[in-house]
C-alpha cells in the first residue's frame, strides 16, 4: 500500500516542512528519485553519439556557408584555399550597386520575389482546392487522375522544354516572367498536391458534419471549417515552393533570355562563367545578400511551421 500525500508530508524532515516541496508530496519525491537516477552505459554511448553525429552535421553545413562568406571579403577574384579571408575589403558588395558596372542584381533580386511569390500564392489556391477535391469526393476519373499526378514526377523538366517554348511562343508570353510564372504554376503542383491530399486525410470527417448540421453548405464547411485548419500546410507548400524555384537554374536559362528578365539564379551563374574571367568573389558577395530574401521568408512564417506541428484538428 502506498503512503499517502498526508504521510510523505509528515515524513518529510522538520527543515523541510512549511517549504514548496513539503507541499509537492510523494510526486516529488519520486521526480528526484528518477532525476538522480544514473544513466546505463548503452545509454551513455547512444547520448554520445547521437551528439557527435548532430556535431559533425552541423560542421559539414556551417564550413561552406562560413567560406562563401569569407570569400565575399577576399579581396581579388578567386576563391582561397582558406575558410577565412586573409584580407577584408567591401568592393564586391559596393560593386554589385554600383550603376555604372550595370550588374542588375536588384533587378534579379526583384523578379525573383515576383515570380516566387506569384508561384507560391497561386499554387496555395490552386492546390487547397484540387486536394480537397480529391481527399473528399468520389468521382469519375478521381483514381485516375491520382495516378496521373505521381506518372508526371517520373518525368525531367527537360522533356517539356521544346513544349514549353512552342507554347508560349504561341500566347506571346516567351521570354517574360509572365510565361515563366505560368510553367513553374504548373511544374510544382503535382508533388504538393499529394502532400495536401494527405494532410487533408488526416482531418476528421466528423468536423464537417458537425458543420452540415448547422446548416452549412459544402463550400461553407470548406472555406470556415477544412480551409482554417490547412493553414500550417499552406504555409509549408507555400514556403517549399518559395524555396526551390527561388534557386531553380535549368528552366529559367530556357525561357528567360532577355538580361532584364534574369532571375537570381540566372545572374549568379553569370560571375563564373563569363568567357574571360570568373569571379568568384562577386558571386560570393552576391550569393551572400542573395539569400537574405530567403531568410526573410523563412522568418516571418515559421510561426506557422512551429503551429502545424503541434496544432491538431481536435482537442481531446
Amino acid at each position: 500500500m502506498e503512503p499517502t500525500s498526508q504521510g510523505v508530508a509528515q515524513a518529510l524532515p522538520a527543515a523541510a516542512v512549511g517549504t514548496p516541496q513539503a507541499g509537492r508530496g510523494l510526486g516529488w519525491i519520486r521526480g528526484r528519485s528518477r532525476a538522480k537516477r544514473r544513466m546505463r552505459t548503452g545509454e551513455r554511448v547512444f547520448l554520445w553519439s547521437s551528439r557527435i553525429i548532430v556535431w559533425i552535421v552541423m560542421f559539414l553545413i556551417l564550413v561552406p556557408a562560413v567560406w562563401v562568406v569569407g570569400t565575399s571579403f577576399q579581396p581579388g577574384t578567386y576563391f582561397t584555399n582558406t575558410i577565412f579571408p586573409t584580407g577584408f575589403t567591401l568592393d564586391h558588395y559596393r560593386a554589385l550597386f554600383d550603376p555604372n558596372l550595370n550588374v542588375g542584381f536588384v533587378t534579379w533580386i526583384r523578379n525573383s520575389v515576383i515570380v516566387c511569390t506569384s508561384v507560391g500564392v497561386i499554387t496555395v489556391l490552386l492546390v487547397a482546392t484540387m486536394a480537397y477535391a480529391f481527399s473528399r469526393f468520389r468521382f469519375k476519373g478521381r483514381k485516375y487522375g491520382l495516378m496521373g499526378l505521381l506518372l508526371i514526377q517520373m518525368f525531367p523538366a527537360q522533356m517539356s522544354f521544346i513544349a514549353y517554348q512552342f507554347l508560349l511562343n504561341k500566347i506571346g508570353l516567351y521570354d517574360t516572367l509572365q510565361g515563366y510564372t505560368l510553367v513553374m504554376i504548373g511544374g510544382g503542383l503535382p508533388f504538393v498536391a499529394w502532400l495536401f491530399k494527405g494532410y487533408i486525410d488526416s482531418l476528421p470527417r466528423d468536423l464537417e458534419e458537425a458543420a452540415y448540421v448547422d446548416g452549412a453548405s459544402k463550400l461553407q464547411a470548406y472555406l470556415r471549417v477544412i480551409l482554417p485548419l490547412t493553414r500550417p500546410m499552406m504555409a509549408v507548400v507555400f514556403l517549399f515552393t518559395w524555396f526551390g524555384l527561388y534557386s531553380e537554374y535549368l528552366v529559367a536559362s530556357f525561357l528567360l533570355q532577355n538580361t532584364s528578365n534574369y532571375t537570381m539564379a540566372l545572374g549568379l551563374h553569370g560571375f563564373i562563367n563569363s568567357a574571360f574571367t570568373q569571379n568568384w568573389t562577386d558571386f560570393a558577395a552576391a550569393a551572400v545578400l542573395g539569400s537574405l530574401p530567403l531568410l526573410i521568408v523563412f522568418l516571418s512564417m515559421q510561426r506557422f511551421l512551429v503551429a502545424g506541428l503541434s496544432r491538431g484538428a481536435v482537442k481531446g
